[in-house]
């Protein structure tokens, strides 16, 4: 306790981090109000069905990226999902358009360029998903919650119009604040911002359980204490997945200049254990949505049913399925050998016992075909621990910790928002957060 003290003491006696930190709580408390803010014109206290409806399934996870504000009918309502969207879009355009492979290829300018393209695809995005959320919303809540249209005259195309442009700002302003965190603040911005809104959901997640578990009386305490002691447990194990790597060895050949030595030291790179990170699970919820399109017809009725359980075998046997599968589509598009390969060989490296050229980009491409299959196996179980948390009696809410998107998120935005603290304590001469030594990121070497 006296370590994590001194540890905090050190951190407000570096005045960057000191305000770095300030700058970023204040962002995120600004984001938290903006996600109670509900869209001019719809009456706040009609919206139970629409957030009762925002629980499960896809819907359920924009819910959780927005931090309750798709189920709030928010002015933040569409939140971070639709940069992401385009981030993914521009990342797959990269791998497949020669023109964004080089602008990746061009550094700091390329990269600028790029991420205004992703900005401008974003706004395409929203103009699709804005009128999209607009009409969910009048399908789901009373007509009578519209009080611009019915007491103060708008008509409906004014109302969608003046909602939609009210989305789309509110989603480029989500967007400048993860932007202002990542530039002044401390942390990835954009993750932040999402994690954020699922540690916003786990008190109230975790109330609930303990007030389920305290009236219960057939030992719902230690229950209790059980469900908490494999919540730690599960926590550890994905900290080792998403930590887990495999480092190969470069070694830099000597050079010569004057009469001083450059090169000749060994490196390692390192290739992750799960180098998609929370993606595929997010494709494959996407994907699993589909069964329920065959419940209009009376003959797939059935099948429906079978593939909508979500705690069901057949729904997650083939959900896991889909996270590998879907892993190692992700690593194949983020993790590029040749590239790999070509920087080694500009900057005068090799892979000892291994030619430079395609024998270098073959043993890469096969060393990640080797730890991307104990990787997307993991990381497939953590995706369906969940429904065994409900199966075992755990409430829907609680259980959506217990893995899947939500733990992937919180542990990898955690671990490397306390790796930038720890890298200005360690510049400044502190000790590290961790007493036994360096705290080990997702980059770590």
């Amino acid at each position: 306790m006296r370590k994590f003290i001194e540890t905090i003491k050190n951190i407000f006696k570096i005045e960057e981090l000191k305000k770095r930190i300030v700058y970023t709580l204040l962002l995120i408390l600004v984001y938290r109000l903006g996600c109670f803010i509900v869209l001019p014109g719809i009456d706040a206290t009609m919206l139970a069905k629409l957030q009762d409806s925002s629980q499960t399934g896809l819907v359920g996870l924009l819910n959780m990226f927005s931090g309750g504000a798709f189920g709030n009918a928010s002015i933040f309502a569409l939140g971070v999902m639709p940069y992401i969207s385009a981030s993914i879009v521009v990342q797959l355009l990269g791998m497949f358009v020669p023109y964004f492979r080089k602008l990746q290829m061009e550094g700091e300018s390329g990269r600028r360029r790029m991420n205004q393209i992703t900005r401008y695809l974003t706004i395409l995005i929203l103009c699709i998903q804005g009128p999209a959320y607009i009409a969910g919303i009048h399908s789901q809540i009373p007509g009578e919650a519209f009080v611009a249209v019915n007491k103060l005259g708008w008509s409906n195309f004014s109302f969608n119009l003046i909602s939609t442009i009210i989305l789309l700002a509110g989603s480029m302003f989500v967007m400048w604040l993860g932007e202002r965190i990542t530039d002044r603040g401390i942390g990835n911005g954009i993750s932040l911002i999402i994690m954020i809104g699922i540690v916003a959901r786990l008190p109230y997640a975790l109330v609930a359980e303990i007030g389920s578990k305290l009236s219960a009386t057939n030992g719902g305490m230690l229950i209790l204490i059980v469900e908490l002691i494999v919540w730690f447990l599960v926590i550890v194990a994905t900290i080792a997945l998403v930590q887990g790597v495999r480092r190969v060895p470069v070694q830099y050949a000597k050079r010569i200049v004057g009469n001083r030595q450059y090169g000749g030291v060994r490196q390692y790179i390192p290739l992750k254990i799960n180098a998609a990170g929370v993606m595929p699970i997010i494709f494959a919820q996407a994907l699993m949505l589909f069964p329920i399109l065959f419940s209009r017809w009376d003959a797939t009725r059935g099948l429906a049913a079978t593939l909508g359980n979500y705690t069901g075998f057949w729904y997650n046997f083939i959900f896991g399925i889909l996270v590998v599968i879907f892993t190692y589509f992700y690593t194949a598009v983020t993790v590029n050998p040749t590239m790999m390969a070509e920087d080694m060989k500009k900057n005068g490296g090799f892979i000892p016992g291994v030619k430079p050229g395609k024998k270098t980009v073959e043993y890469l491409d096969s060393i990640m075909s080797k730890v991307t299959l104990p990787g997307s196996i993991f990381l497939a179980i953590v995706a369906i621990l969940p429904a065994f948390a409900i199966i075992c009696g755990v409430n829907n809410q609680f259980a959506s910790f217990y893995g899947g998107t939500s733990l992937l998120i919180l542990v990898g935005v955690v671990l490397d928002t306390l790796q930038q603290i720890e890298s200005y304590l360690l510049m400044r001469h502190y000790d590290g957060l961790m007493k036994t030594g360096r705290l080990s990121g997702r980059s770590g070497m």
